[in-house]
């Protein structure tokens, strides 16, 4: 089940969560397209993806971020030398900690504008909110790894 997932990953609670977000869209949609085969509406089941996928993805992130698994061009760093490369991946960590950073202060700066809306998803009253700042965590989460790297000089 989990052949070729390193054992730290394994270890890592956030396969789990993800994992389980990932089973419970899957569900949630089986559900509904049967459901609609035989003529039953299973109502905000839309929603109900949406937000175990939001989940899953802010799992995602930070587990990618924490195996340095984001996408590199090797095409460029592998004909570098050793002293160039490691700069090369400095510089692309640290540009990585200022996207994950705008990404979460943008989140921020939205969540900030709407908290006292109280938006909520249209049929199942899916607050928004607490969405917003599991995304944002995700974010934080993954410009703090990248931060560690980049100051540890840990291999990415």
């Amino acid at each position: 089940m989990t052949e070729g997932v390193p054992e730290s990953a394994q270890r890592n609670p956030l396969l789990y969560i993800g994992g389980g977000a990932l089973l419970l869209a899957m569900a949630v949609d089986a559900s509904a397209v049967i459901g609609r085969h035989l003529g039953w509406n299973l109502r905000g089941s839309i929603e109900l993806i949406r937000a175990a996928m939001l989940v899953a993805s802010s799992c995602a992130v930070i587990m990618a971020t924490l195996a340095g698994r984001h996408a590199k061009v090797h095409l460029l760093l592998n004909r570098l030398r050793p002293p160039e490369r490691a700069i090369a991946r400095l510089q692309g960590n640290a540009l990585g900690v200022l996207f994950f950073v705008l990404l979460a202060v943008g989140g921020m700066w939205i969540a900030a504008d709407l908290w006292n809306a109280h938006e909520e998803s249209e049929l199942l009253h899916i607050r928004y909110a607490p969405l917003r700042v599991l995304a944002i965590a995700a974010m934080w989460g993954a410009a703090a790894v990248l931060v560690s790297r980049c100051c540890g000089g840990r291999r990415s």
